[in-house]
This record gives structure tokens, C-alpha cells and sequence, in this order.
């Protein structure tokens, strides 16, 4: 089915709800991949509903349709000179799988991740009840954080039609300083801890890239700290594959997360697995590509013991099959109630998600 309308989600929702069918959203198809497989009866197809609903330039919000394409929506607000701080980590990406993967890129170290920029949202729940959380200001409520919760639930708890963002100022410079390092470790501490105010600090095998943004002269000097700490180039424009992940179709893609103390031993850890490696070093989250994925329990224990994890985010269905995509999850009783909760037939995306939700 292809909606153009929340109200439409909500019928069809109620109809596949009385049908008693398994359903899964999509936007546009780009991380469909993700997570663990799925045998659904109904694809609900948001591509339909691809609109800027609005845009209030003066108090940096913009209300949109969960099918627009991420790309689309920061062209629009770029009118007015300011930018949604996502990253549009996979071509095509639509606001609602950046929403129900929590997808991110560069730009988390100095905006966070969907969930610190999303201040509304509009879902339709299993059984076809609209339900609507926050608005253009935030404020606490007690109950569910609706939003934090469905950010990141791969569209097992609810399907997300509408959102809405805090929008940030389009800079009127950015720079990157890059540098080539076999031990990045001890540069990354040094630019994160200095008074540069880094807006992205990248790993990309051993080159190191940093990305300012701002007024010019401010940016100049922020540059000259950098070069001073790191040394490297300067360039205006981003590095090639900046803020993409590093895997091609048929590989093994991982996430993984770490605090930053232990940054050298997981880029050992997957060096000596032969991972090609891509991601926000400076916020403790790299991507990495593995032709095999043997040595997922060793970069498992590595992470570990740096308060992280490592997850399959992308790889064949023979390889899933095969390996724990999710690996230990601590929260996962916590997890199981508040999809029952939400979803007590267990028929949106069944199984996509951790411990089988």
C-alpha cells in the first residue's frame, strides 16, 4: 500500500490489524537490508508522503513527512540559509529510515544524533491509532518518551508519518584539516579536548579529518589550532566517502560503538581483522566493512571492554543466519515489555529487531 496521508497509514493499519497481517514501512528502500530478516504480508510504502509540511525559518523548525528524502528537506531549509544536522549516510535516505535507524554521521559530535534533534512526532501505531508526542517547543511530560523510542526501533514499535526538527544555521565556511597517521588515537584526544570546537573529528582508515564550520575568521583560527595540534591540509571541500559508510553489497557491515579512552584498541582490534574503517572516531561510533565475519566475537570483546558493542547493521542473509547481528543487549526484558506494549500482536516488523521483537 502507498499512503499519502497519516490518516490513510491509519486505515490501512486497521485493516491489516482486523486481517490479523504482519507489516513492515518503508521510505525509499535504502536500508531495507538492515537489522534481521523479515516475512511481512503488507509493505507499507511511505514514499507518497514526501512534503515539507513546513517550515518556521524564524524559530529554526521544520515539520515533514516521513517519506521525504533527507536530501530534499536540507535543500529546502538551505533557502533560508540553515540545515537539518543529518547526514545523509546512505543516497536516497528518507527522514523516516534516518528516524528508524537512528542513522548518523559526522555532524552527531557537534548536533547529537535524530533523537537530541527531534522535538515532535506523529505515529500510527499497530492497530491503527494515531498517536502524536512534543510539538514546535520542547517541554517535558511524564510517560513514554514517544520520540527517544521509536528512533532507533527499526518501525517495530510504531510507523513514524510526520516529524519535527530543530534546525540549525548553515555556516558560512566550513574547512577540514586531514592528515595521514598509522595512530590516530592521540590526535583525536588532542583535537576533542582542545578549546577548537571540532564540529566532526573522522577516521577513514589511517587518515584523520577534521571539519570546522562558522564565520571565517573564526574558522581560520580554529584551523590554525587544529594544524597546530595535528599538522595536515586544509581543504573546502569534505574528503571523499566523508560521512558514508565503508562496505559495498555483499559485505559485512558492523557499528561500532566505544568510549573514546579506547579508541587505539578497537582500530587494532579491526586493523588486525583487516576491516576497512570509516566513522566519528571523535564521538566513539566507526563503521567497518569485513569480507568474513569471523572475528566478530574477538571485536566483540574488544569493544566490551570499552563500554561499547559492535552490531551487524548490513551484510547477506547467509551471513545473519550464521552470527548474533544484535550481540548481548542488557535492556532486552525492558525492551520485550515495552513492545508488547505497544505492538502485543508482535506484527510490525516481526523479528527485525533484538532478541527477536
Amino acid at each position: 500500500m502507498r499512503p499519502t496521508s497519516t490518516a490513510e497509514v491509519a486505515d490501512v493499519l486497521r485493516d491489516a490489524a482486523a486481517r490479523g497481517l504482519a507489516v513492515v514501512a518503508q521510505g525509499r528502500g535504502t536500508k531495507q537490508g538492515w537489522g534481521l530478516p523479515v516475512s511481512v504480508d503488507l509493505v507499507v510504502d511511505l514514499s507518497g508522503m514526501d512534503r515539507v509540511l513546513d517550515h518556521q525559518a524564524g524559530d529554526l523548525i521544520v515539520e515533514v513527512q516521513a517519506g521525504a528524502r533527507l536530501a530534499e528537506v536540507q535543500a529546502r531549509v538551505g533557502t533560508e540559509g540553515q540545515r537539518l544536522a543529518l547526514d545523509e549516510t546512505v543516497p536516497g535516505a528518507s527522514i523516516g529510515g534516518t528516524l528508524a535507524t537512528n542513522a548518523s554521521g559526522p555532524q552527531r559530535l557537534v548536533a547529537g544524533t535524530a533523537r537530541d534533534l527531534l522535538i515532535g512526532v506523529t505515529v500510527v501505531r499497530a492497530d491503527g491509532v494515531v498517536a502524536k508526542a512534543g510539538g514546535r517547543v520542547v517541554k517535558n511530560v511524564a510517560g513514554y518518551d514517544l520520540g527517544k523510542l521509536v528512533v532507533g526501533s527499526y518501525g517495530t514499535l510504531a510507523i513514524v508519518t510526520e516529524a519535527v526538527f530543530r534546525l540549525h544555521p548553515e555556516p558560512e565556511v566550513r574547512r577540514w584539516v586531514s592528515v595521514a597517521a598509522d595512530d590516530v588515537h592521540d590526535l583525536v584526544h588532542a583535537v576533542v579536548h582542545s578549546q577548537a570546537v571540532p564540529w566532526a573529528v573522522e577516521v577513514d582508515g589511517t587518515t584523520l579529518s577534521v571539519m570546522v564550520g562558522g564565520r571565517p575568521d573564526g574558522v581560520d583560527a580554529r584551523v590554525g589550532t587544529i594544524r597546530g595540534l595535528i599538522g595536515g591540509s586544509v581543504s573546502d571541500t569534505a574528503p571523499e566517502g566523508w560521512g558514508t559508510y565503508p562496505w559495498q553489497p555483499g559485505e559485512t557491515g558492523l557499528k561500532v560503538t566505544f568510549v573514546l579512552s579506547g579508541l587505539r584498541d578497537v582500530l587494532a582490534a579491526l586493523a588486525e581483522a583487516g576491516a576497512r574503517v570509516r566513522g566519528s572516531a571523535g564521538a566513539g561510533v566507526v563503521y567497518a566493512a569485513l569480507a568474513v565475519p569471523d572475528a566478530l566475537p574477538r571485536l566483540r570483546e574488544v569493544a566490551a571492554a570499552h563500554h561499547g558493542s559492535v552490531v551487524v547493521v548490513d551484510a547477506p542473509d547467509e551471513v545473519k543466519a550464521s552470527v548474533d547481528v544484535w550481540g548481548p543487549v542488557p535492556a532486552l526484558e525492558l525492551m520485550r515489555r515495552v513492545k508488547d506494549q505497544f505492538d502485543p500482536d508482535h506484527r510490525l516488523a516481526p523479528g527485525r529487531f533484538v532478541g527477536g521483537i
